[in-house]
C-alpha cells in the first residue's frame, strides 16, 4: 500500500486526538529515531502535543548523537505516559510492525487507537490493531515519513530534515539497496530543506573497536552454494542487532554474493541472524523457516536457547 493513499485518513486520525505518542523498534536505529522525530514534526504541525516513548537505556552511536541535541521534554519513558495522557490518546508505531520489537510490548493494552507506519514486510507476528500503513517498497520508514511531509507541503528545519535523510542514508547502505527513484527524490527534497550529507556521515562514522570486532566476523566467512555468505560471531560476544546488520552488508559487496547471513549471540540465551539480499533471494521467506521474517533484501530473526554453531546449521540446512 502507498502510504499516500492514506494520508488523508491519517491527518484525520491525528487531528481527531488530543495527544500523540510515537514509538520505534527496541535498539534504536537510525531509521526508528528519524522516522519517529519526522512523525512527531508533523503531529506538531497538526498543532497537536507529540512524544516519542524511548525505553532503551544504551544507544548506538548515530542514535546517542540524535538523543543529545534533541529537547527532553520531547521523549518519555513508558512508565512516566501516565502523566501525559488525556482523554483521547494516539499511539503511532514507525519503523517495525512487530510486537516483540517494540520498545515496550504493553503499549499495544494502554492504547486503543494505533496506527503503524512501517517500510518491512509482514508476517504471522506483525500487530494487527488500529490503521496499518505498511509500504514494503519503500527503502525505509524514513523515506515514507518523507513522503507525507511533501504530500502535506510542510516544511522542515535543516536539523531535522538531516536527521531523516540520515535514516535513508542507513537503510540503504548509502543508496546501494532497495533505492528506487522515489528514494532519490525524498533525498532531493530533504536537501531542499538543507538536509546536510556531511552531517549525515558524522552521524554515522563508526567506532574503531566495533569496526574491528566486525571484520573478525566476516574472517570465518563460509560460501554456500557459490551464492550465499554465511558467518558466525564468537560465542562469548554478545552483538548489536545493528551490529550483524552491518557484516550482513558487507558481505554483500564481495562479487558473486546474492544474500548473506550472520549469526550471532545477541542477548544472554538469544542468537539472532541478520540477512541481506540484492532481491534475487527472498531471505524474508527464508528466515520465517527460523521463526523470523522481513522483507525480499532484508530481514532477521531471533532463536532462544541454542548455540550459534546450531542455529548456522539450521540455516545452512534451508540453504542446502
Amino acid at each position: 500500500m502507498r502510504i499516500l493513499e492514506k494520508a488523508k485518513e491519517l491527518r484525520k486520525a491525528i487531528k481527531n486526538h488530543e495527544i500523540v505518542f510515537i514509538v520505534g523498534h527496541k535498539d534504536l536505529d537510525l531509521d526508528a529515531i528519524g522516522s519517529a522525530l519526522g512523525m512527531a514534526y508533523i503531529v506538531e504541525q497538526f498543532h497537536k502535543e507529540a512524544y516519542i516513548i524511548i525505553d532503551d537505556e544504551t544507544f548506538e552511536p548515530a542514535v546517542e548523537k540524535i538523543i543529545h541535541q534533541t529537547p527532553k521534554s520531547k521523549l518519555i519513558k513508558s512508565e512516566n505516559l501516565s502523566k501525559k495522557m488525556k482523554d483521547k490518546n494516539l499511539l503511532i508505531i514507525v519503523d517495525t510492525n512487530k510486537e516483540k520489537l517494540l520498545q515496550n510490548r504493553d503499549l499495544l493494552n494502554i492504547f486503543e487507537d494505533i496506527i503503524i507506519i512501517d517500510h518491512h514486510q509482514p508476517s504471522s507476528s506483525s500487530i494487527e490493531k488500529g490503521m496499518i500503513l505498511i509500504d514494503t517498497e519503500s527503502s525505509s520508514a524514513c523515506e515514507l515519513i518523507t513522503e507525507l511531509i511533501y504530500y502535506y507541503g510542510i516544511k522542515l528545519d535543516s536539523e531535522i530534515a538531516t536527521t531523516i535523510l540520515g535514516g535513508i542514508v542507513l537503510d540503504t547502505n548509502n543508496f546501494v539497496v532497495k533505492t528506487q527513484a522515489k528514494t532519490y527524490f525524498a533525498a532531493y527534497h530533504l536537501t531542499s530543506f538543507g538536509a546536510d550529507p556531511r552531517k549525515v556521515q558524522y552521524y554515522l562514522k563508526q567506532d574503531i573497536k566495533d569496526y574491528i570486532i566486525r571484520q573478525k566476523v566476516i574472517i570465518d566467512v563460509e560460501i554456500v552454494d557459490g551464492r550465499f555468505a554465511v558467518t558466525t560471531g564468537d560465542e562469548s560476544i554478545k552483538y548489536k542487532r545493528e551490529e550483524l546488520a552491518k557484516v550482513a552488508d558487507t558481505l554483500l559487496q564481495f562479487h558473486g554474493i546474492t544474500a548473506s547471513f550472520v549469526v550471532g549471540k545477541v542477548g544472554d540465551d538469544t542468537i539472532g541472524i541478520s540477512a541481506r539480499s540484492e532481491g534475487k533471494i527472498d531471505v524474508g521467506k527464508i528466515l520465517e523457516q527460523l521463526g523470523g521474517g522481513g522483507g525480499s533484501q532484508e530481514a532477521a530473526t531471533q532463536i532462544q536457547n541454542q548455540k550459534i554453531e546450531e542455529v548456522k546449521s539450521q540455516l545452512l540446512e534451508i540453504l542446502k
